[in-house]
Formats: C-alpha cells, structure tokens, sequence
C-alpha cells in the first residue's frame, strides 16, 4: 500500500508528529477494525484456579502465611511471572504515554482505550492466579508493586510518534515471548494456559503496530529508519526500572525466558524481515546510513548471542556434572 496526500509533502522535513498522525490515520482504522475481528473476548476469571485459594493473614482468624512450598511454580517461573505482573502494573503510566502521543481522538483514540482494555486483563489474570495460586509472596508482591509504580514511566521513545510506533513494533512482540516462555518455564500447566492466552493478545497487537510501521515506511521510508535503527539500537524493556530489575534479567536470561539470543532471533529479527527493513532501497543518505548501522548493530548483537549461547551451554554442563540446578549468571 502507498499511502499518498495532497496535503502533506513528502520531505523528510515537513514530517511533523501532527502530519504523520494524520496520514496514517486511514491505516490506524483498518487495522483497528481488522484487530476487532479477529481479537477474542476472554473472562479472566476462567483462567484463575480460584479453588486452590486460601486465607492469608490480615483480617480473617484462619489465615495461612504464606510459603514458598504452596505451588508448584518454579523458582524462574516465579522470577520471571513477578516481573512480568510488574510490567503491566505500569499500564497507567504506558496509557499515559500513548494517549499523549496518539491522542484520545477518531481511530487513534479509539486503539488506544481498546488496547488500554485489552491490556489490562493482563494484570487483573496474573495478579488472581499469583494470589490464588500462593505462587509469590504478596506482602512482597504489593511492596514492589508500591515501589515500582510509585517511580512511573517515561518512554525512551516519547519524543517522537514513529519512533514510539518503532518501539511497540518489537515491545509488544518480546512481551509475548517473555510470557510464552515463562509459561513453558512455570512448571504449572495453569499458568502456562493463563500465559498463552495473554500472549496471544500480545502478538495480536505487535500485528497492529508492525502494519503501521509499515506504512509509515512506504510514508516516510528515511524518517522511519533511522527511528527503527534507534529503538533497536538502544532497545530496553519497560521494566527496566522495577527493583531488582537487572538480576531478575539475569536469572531470566540463565533460564531462557528472554535473553540475548531470544532477543534476537525471536523479537528484532522476525518483525526486520517481515518488514524487509534491511532491503528497502531509494533510501536518502540518512536513511541509507541508518539502514547500514542496523546492519552492523545486527550483526554485532548475532555476535554477542553466540557468545552467550557458548557460556550458557558450557554452564549447563558444569551444572549437569555437580547434579546442581541454576546458579549465578553465564561468565559470573
């Protein structure tokens, strides 16, 4: 699709944030109306095994403390589904962003309150299963919870619409990996249901953002690479911020939740090729310079992977040899 205006100019210049929205409104409303077709309701409530809850300690005489031995999640399944629920606790402050961004208005306005819905099932599932399940502490659970949305969140991104759009292009896609995989790491077939059912959501809005970034490139194919180039470049996920974040990340890494080569093989690589980002020519020369740095980027993140995936097996082994299970990060 070739999205023309008689309007608007094609300079690289005369791209304002306010003239991109409006020229891809057209695209936002076919895709939202493609993404309400194909998009299934769920009940949150169908995934949570309520009959395995109990009370805790608080107001009620019987209740039980909790303790690590009352689920069967395991210890990465625990990790990774902590940070997971803390990243969509932040759903406030990412509303925030986008409505500011993409404003409250038309087609542009009514994605951003649907895909504020959908996602906030996310939280209301998760949160529910963890309580109900004793999968985590929750005395522990609100603290980070209260620490972490008390910072709130500013987007790397929010200074431009197209490099925001970048950015959930491949966020929303490494969101639905992290859960898929924690699902499969959970040690719980519960969870690893509640998990693929969110993360189908989540791959259906990574489509949307993906076609949209699309045709911000057949728009303004030098603008939207060099903001595809930043975002991969300086990519971080929005938990960045939560306490513990880093050694969270690690032990999620060590598991294969989502680490380097999950990153790239699973997130940046699959939404590049369907985009054929390193292939569109015509380009202008910051257009062109910024294809040939994601080149580079990409090929030296290929680089670092394998290294990583060299320590990782090597650690594997030592830990198969002693009959001990994860430890201390690859390379610690």
């Amino acid at each position: 699709m070739t999205i023309t205006s008689p309007h608007l100019g094609s300079s690289a210049d005369s791209w304002t944030d306010a003239r991109l929205l409006y020229a891809l409104e057209e695209v936002v409303e076919q895709e939202l109306n493609r993404h309400l077709k194909v998009a299934k309701d769920w009940m949150p409530h169908e995934y949570v095994p309520f009959s395995d809850a109990r009370n805790f300690p608080g107001i009620f005489e019987d209740g039980e403390a909790w303790e690590k031995g009352q689920s069967p999640v395991t210890d990465i399944g625990r990790i990774a589904l902590v940070v997971n629920l803390l990243t969509e606790d932040n759903l406030p402050s990412y509303h925030h962003e986008i409505a500011s961004l993409f404003g409250r208005d038309g087609a542009w306005g009514t994605w951003v309150h649907r895909w504020t819905a959908e996602e906030g099932r996310h939280g209301i599932v998760m949160r529910d299963y963890l309580l109900a399940s004793r999968a985590v502490d929750p005395d522990q659970l609100e603290q980070f919870r209260m620490a972490h949305m008390s910072e709130g969140f500013e987007s790397d991104n929010r200074h431009s619409m197209l490099h925001s759009v970048a950015y959930v292009a491949f966020q929303e896609l490494a969101t639905r990996i992290s859960h898929r995989n924690t699902g499969h790491q959970s040690g719980d077939p519960v969870c690893d249901r509640m998990l693929a059912r969110i993360a189908t959501d989540e791959n259906l809005h990574m489509v949307f953002y993906r076609n949209l970034l699309k045709a911000a490139f057949e728009l303004a194919p030098d603008l939207t690479m060099q903001a595809v180039r930043d975002v991969v470049v300086n990519f971080r996920m929005p938990g960045h911020g939560m306490p513990g974040f880093e050694r969270a990340a690690a032990q999620m890494a060590i598991g294969e939740v989502y680490n380097m080569r999950i990153h790239h093989d699973d997130v940046l690589q699959p939404v590049l090729r369907f985009l054929k980002v390193l292939e569109i020519d015509g380009l202008g020369p910051e257009g062109l310079k910024a294809q040939e740095e994601l080149g580079f980027f990409m090929g030296g993140l290929d680089a670092e992977a394998s290294k990583f995936d060299e320590r990782l097996a090597a650690r594997k082994a030592r830990m198969a040899a002693r009959g001990a299970g994860p430890a201390a990060a690859p390379g610690a």
